[in-house]
């Protein structure tokens, strides 16, 4: 018998390919790559990036709570950019989302992402100790 589950929460953008919003094995959940659509209409929040950073961010926090966890139980961040110079206000909009010790974290910058997006962000999850 399996212990992977599916995280699935219509607080957070849908699926927009063959994939779950999250995968639970044991007490770790995986997020998959979150980027700034609103849920409910499954279009981009805005062409600004923090705005877009924040929404990230938000989404990742929708899944982290279906989870039953938080942000704060976040072990690990994974971001991309299209741009590096946004790379200040990235690590704002997370000191003000995240609290210390922070989740380790990389960062690389891609040429493009889904939906014209300038930032994505995956995640893993540690539930309990």
């Amino acid at each position: 018998m399996s212990n992977k589950a599916v995280i699935n929460t219509d607080k957070a953008p849908a699926a927009i390919g063959p994939y779950s919003q999250a995968i639970k094995a044991g007490n770790t959940v995986y997020l998959s790559g979150q980027i700034p659509l609103d849920p409910s209409t499954m279009e981009l929040v805005s062409d600004d990036f923090e705005t877009q950073a924040r929404q990230v961010f938000t989404n990742l926090k929708s899944v982290c709570e279906e989870a039953a966890g938080s942000l704060g139980d976040l072990v690990k961040i994974n971001l991309y950019l299209i741009d590096l110079d946004n790379f200040a206000i990235v690590n704002r909009v997370m000191e003000e989302c995240l609290e210390q010790p922070f989740p380790a974290r990389a960062a690389v910058g891609v040429k493009a992402l889904p939906k014209g997006s300038q930032v994505e962000a995956e995640a893993i999850m540690v539930l309990g100790d």
